[in-house]
């Protein structure tokens, strides 16, 4: 099993964004790279070589599973573990995210005080 260290979160709201940051760094103890876009993200995945990817699926031009589909075509991403964050959350959804290759879906809105361990029970449940 790896160590969770390294998140390259995307999330095109800034409040959310903001909240789900404080989450992951001050209580989680996580670094995390935080990317308003699915493109920004995009650009940034090859550099940053992040250990897990958290991905909002509903966002404004490139969405989350595009995103995902982009991430898996460099080298660098093409292996990186991915959880989705969404609202929608109904079974066929999360069984949808998951064919799409994410190893778990958190649902929004979340709990900034268990993201984080939201997270590592994820990463922990795909045998990382």
């Amino acid at each position: 099993m790896s160590e969770l260290n390294f998140v390259l979160y995307v999330e095109d709201d800034p409040d959310i964004q903001m909240v789900a940051q404080m989450a992951l760094e001050v209580v989680g103890g996580l670094a995390l790279r935080a990317c308003s876009s699915g493109r920004e993200a995009v650009d940034a995945a090859q550099a940053c070589q992040p250990d897990l990817i958290l991905l909002d699926v509903m966002m404004p031009d490139m969405d989350g599973p595009t995103t995902l589909a982009a991430l898996r075509q460099l080298p660098g991403t093409a292996n990186t573990p991915v959880i989705f964050m969404t609202a929608k959350v109904q079974a066929a959804e999360v069984a949808h995210y998951k064919t799409l290759g994410a190893i778990g879906v958190i649902a929004k809105p979340f709990d900034p005080m268990q993201l984080a361990q939201q997270v590592r029970q994820l990463w922990q449940e795909a045998g990382l």
